[in-house]
């Protein structure tokens, strides 16, 4: 399968740096392999191995490297600089890739040395664009496993579900303790386990603490930990005043919907927003314009699942239903007070209409109409 960024990464190649980021196994290293095939000359080295981080220390790569792919290289110490220095002394004949996950994206929210080096590719899970079956087979199957490229591509269910127990495994007791020092690795579980079966509803830290047996201000830094790891996702309702927003409980999804406990309802629901969120992070990523994904909310409890929101400014609300054709009563609300349009997206419809100006669409054929 053809992931979407490859053409939009081999372009930004020819002008800057690009940083591919993700979760774990999400396809990042793959990726790069199928773009290195496009150059005469290409480099790959991760700085996990021994031998490639000697190679990376001593800059002793071919000098007719046309394409550098530098992975996991936040592992290096001073590795801002290095790149840096690497970047403002190269040949101009060589493009340099560089790939991770947690600490590569995070970094970006402090003053750096890079700024104006470097174009950012978010990888995300397989969207129903970028699978086989680009139909309702697809479309359950991502359901159903995900869209991890290996749980996607397995023999069967019991394959991909072994995959799942050794990726969430590996998650807690490798990645969570290197990004962050855990004292509580049985409470750590316990939230992770507790937010899988919470997909789509307010956040609430203290019932969770509760749960848990511990401080509400544990259960954010948790939930901070495995948002940072590209586990979670937060959604927040939708406010003018940001802060405001953030102050606000959020819902959480997944951006494996494999992991999702619940039914056929709630996986849809948040395969449908790593969709969303994949295609508000192409809107930022190449088309350089703020693009967000939030949920409405008013204090009456009336509330949409998500709205798109492009510089500040809702675009289009969205409700996803299982097979539900009834017209929420809350999308309505929000559209006829506010003028924003507004969508009904149902998992089983067998005829797309438009209900006054709001659309009832298909899932699987709406799917297809996002950016990424």
């Amino acid at each position: 399968m053809k992931r979407t960024q490859f053409e939009f990464v081999l372009k930004d190649l020819e002008k800057k740096m690009v940083f591919l980021t993700g979760p774990r196994q999400v396809g990042k290293t793959w990726l790069c392999m199928e773009i290195a095939k496009e150059f005469e000359k290409a480099v790959y080295l991760n700085y996990d191995s021994f031998e490639d981080r000697e190679v990376v220390a001593g800059k002793t790569w071919h000098p007719q490297t046309e394409l550098l792919v530098l992975d996991e290289l936040h592992k290096m110490p001073g590795w801002k600089n290095f790149l840096k220095g690497l970047y403002d002394t190269k040949n101009a004949n060589l493009k340099i890739l560089v790939t991770g996950s947690a600490r590569l994206e995070t970094f970006r929210g402090s003053g750096d040395s890079l700024a104006g080096r470097f174009f950012r590719h978010r990888l995300n899970p397989l969207s129903l664009l970028e699978v086989p079956e680009q139909n309702d087979v697809g479309l359950q199957r991502l359901l159903n496993r995900g869209g991890f490229p290996e749980p996607y591509m397995a023999e069967d269910d019991i394959e991909a579900n072994r995959w799942r127990l050794q990726y969430v495994d590996g998650l807690i007791r490798e990645d969570i303790f290197d990004l962050e020092k855990i004292q509580d690795f049985r409470a750590m579980q316990l939230t992770l386990k507790l937010l899988q079966k919470r997909v789509g509803s307010p956040l609430s830290y203290t019932s969770i603490a509760g749960d848990v047996n511990c401080a509400p201000n544990t259960i954010r830094k948790y939930v901070d930990v495995l948002e940072a790891l590209f586990v979670i996702f937060r959604v927040t309702p939708f406010h003018k005043n940001i802060a405001r927003s953030l102050l606000k409980e959020p819902k959480v999804y997944f951006y494996d919907t494999g992991m999702v406990m619940g039914d056929e309802g709630v996986k849809f629901e948040n395969l449908l927003a790593v969709s969303l969120l994949k295609h508000v992070n192409a809107v930022e990523d190449y088309e350089g314009r703020r693009a967000n994904l939030h949920y409405m909310r008013t204090k009456e409890r009336k509330e949409v699942d998500f709205a798109l929101v492009v510089e500040d400014e809702p675009v289009r609300l969205i409700e996803a239903k299982l097979s539900e054709t009834a017209l929420s009563q809350s999308l309505k609300y929000f559209h006829q007070k506010y003028g924003i349009p507004a969508m009904q997206v149902v998992r089983y419809l067998r005829h797309e209409q438009k209900i006054g100006e709001i659309e009832l669409r298909r899932a699987s054929d709406f799917l297809l109409t996002l950016k990424m």
